[in-house]
């Protein structure tokens, strides 16, 4: 009976705040039953590297704990071809639900200034967690007569056009260091592309080629044995692998930074709710101490964080790299 009066001026209001309402709660609730639902079925992790390779690896052990953390089967599937645009075209073109991920990787960034994409980096994709990185390593081999960053630049400057770096590819991560350290230096190298990482190691160990930005783990056995010298790590800290090793931008070149990186991202238009749980729970692998600890061995540093400072990587390293892609003239062969 006293209900009426209680609410005689404000019925109104309060009737158009609850219309007013209801069509955002009305959004919301698909959104919140994808996130209650999700995982409903296997999670697929599509690697655009063939099987064997870090980013296969890394896709493997996140996979296997992530499955682990959210009840539910992660399955890798390997997709290479095309410096990663086959895998990461499918992943673009993939349903948002959160089932279908990209273990991204430095390409992902650099991709944009070399072709004309069938997709978009930045908006087809939603970024979800940053993962790792794996800085390369300065090698140069032995018959080379320098033993330091500077003594190399050095060199460099005094035999214009006479020095040749290898790479595993045009766009890789082993060219973009030795295109940023052109770029940052002025030294003058020839770069010559190899089709994977073993003929590249094959002519470097034999003298074909003397400089080398290569994947720090692929590298240290020949560094131990003498058949390469080190001289520096690309990252901007120290590697726990090899603390020794100055970095580039302590070694002379300030500002240099060329770390791979890895990460997971998934469709455009992921459900806000979907890409928290999924950070979350990279978030706790890498840092459980078993994963921690197999990462350092393999050369890579545990990262974590939100997708928001993921994303900020990403759009940095578009930048960065299209800088560096624009002021060296590269181009895809």
């Amino acid at each position: 009976m006293e209900t009426p009066a209680v609410g005689v001026r404000g019925a109104a209001p309060v009737l158009r705040r609850t219309l007013l309402a209801a069509p955002a709660a009305a959004a919301a609730a698909p959104s919140r039953a994808t996130a209650q639902a999700f995982p409903n079925r296997p999670i697929r992790i599509i690697s655009p590297y063939a099987p064997g390779g870090f980013n296969d690896v890394l896709s493997r052990l996140i996979g296997q704990k992530l499955g682990e953390a959210l009840g539910q089967t992660v399955v890798v599937d390997n997709r290479p071809g095309a410096n990663t645009i086959i895998g990461t075209g499918l992943v673009a073109r993939a349903e948002p639900d959160g089932h279908t991920l990209l273990m991204a990787a430095l390409p992902f960034v650099v991709n944009p200034s070399l072709y004309r994409l069938p997709y978009d980096p930045i908006r087809d994709f939603t970024p979800v967690a940053l993962i790792t990185t794996v800085p390369n390593v300065l090698v140069v081999h032995p018959s080379l007569p320098v033993h330091t960053v500077r003594e190399l630049i050095e060199y460099a400057a005094a035999n214009p056009g006479k020095l040749t770096f290898g790479s595993v590819g045009t766009g890789s991560s082993y060219h973009m260091a030795g295109e940023l350290f052109k770029t940052l230096t002025g030294v003058d190298m020839l770069h010559v592309p190899y089709r994977g990482s073993a003929p590249a190691m094959t002519d470097l160990l034999a003298g074909r080629f003397e400089v080398f930005f290569a994947n720090l783990v692929s590298v240290i056995p020949h560094i131990r044995s003498g058949r390469l010298r080190a001289l520096a790590v690309t990252a901007p800290e120290r590697s726990s692998v090899l603390p020794e090793l100055p970095t580039i931008a302590e070694a002379g070149v300030p500002g240099f930074n060329a770390s791979s990186w890895y990460g997971l991202v998934g469709p455009a238009g992921m459900p806000g709710e979907v890409v928290e749980r999924l950070n979350g729970a990279i978030n706790a692998i890498t840092a459980m101490p078993a994963v921690r600890a197999q990462l350092l061995r393999d050369g890579a540093e545990p990262l974590s964080g939100t997708p928001a400072e993921f994303a900020s990587t990403i759009a940095e390293g578009i930048r960065l790299w299209g800088d560096v892609v624009r002021r060296r003239g590269i181009k895809v062969e």
